[in-house]
């Protein structure tokens, strides 16, 4: 193989590795999985968080507080640019925040994770964060039904906000065909 070649397939395994550190933060955070979070982050890191600015190891019970405030959390990873230079990558990666309420309004926020990610023995993880918060939002309730209506006691939602959650099933298991509720009009479940 050719050293440009070479190379380029080191950039893009060293890019992968560094999206898949933001995808197990917002996993970690979402399903209250201190470990996975803690994983994202060098032990002498700061996160620079809004109204919080300290260590990681402060900052995942910290960040719980709020997550505990909602019946569930979505951190979505949006558009991210990466800039490596040898060991050290300059970051910045778009999010939304979703937390909803027992009641509406549900919560929203939007910003930015600009990160100083370090390789140190081979493994990529967050040296310093600075989180940009750009947007907060009331979200309303929708009209829609509730989501947990197409669940019954027999076959419940799989989701939880730990490791019991359906994503970390290896393989997952669906629900059966039987045990899904029947709509108005029809014999059987929505495709």
């Amino acid at each position: 193989m050719d050293a440009a070649l070479e190379a380029k397939l080191a950039e893009i395994a060293d890019k992968h590795e560094i999206q898949q550190v933001m995808l197990r933060y917002g996993r970690g955070l979402d399903r209250l999985d201190n470990a996975l979070a803690a994983s994202c982050y060098w032990d002498d890191a700061t996160e620079d968080h809004g109204q919080f600015v300290g260590s990681p190891k402060d900052f995942i019970p910290w960040a719980d507080g709020t997550t505990l405030m909602f019946l569930s959390t979505q951190h979505a990873i949006l558009n991210h640019v990466c800039d490596l230079r040898g060991d050290d990558a300059y970051c910045e990666t778009y999010y939304q925040f979703t937390g909803i309420a027992a009641e509406g309004p549900h919560f929203g926020s939007v910003g930015r994770y600009v990160d100083h990610f370090q390789k140190r023995g081979g493994e990529w993880r967050i040296a310093n964060r600075v989180t940009i918060i750009e947007g907060t939002y009331d979200l309303p309730r929708s009209n829609a039904p509730d989501p947990l209506t197409a669940y019954t006691a027999e076959a419940p939602c799989q989701a939880a906000r730990d490791l019991n959650d359906v994503s970390y099933h290896r393989p997952p298991v669906p629900r059966r065909p039987d045990q899904a509720p029947r709509h108005e009009g029809s014999d059987s479940p929505p495709s």
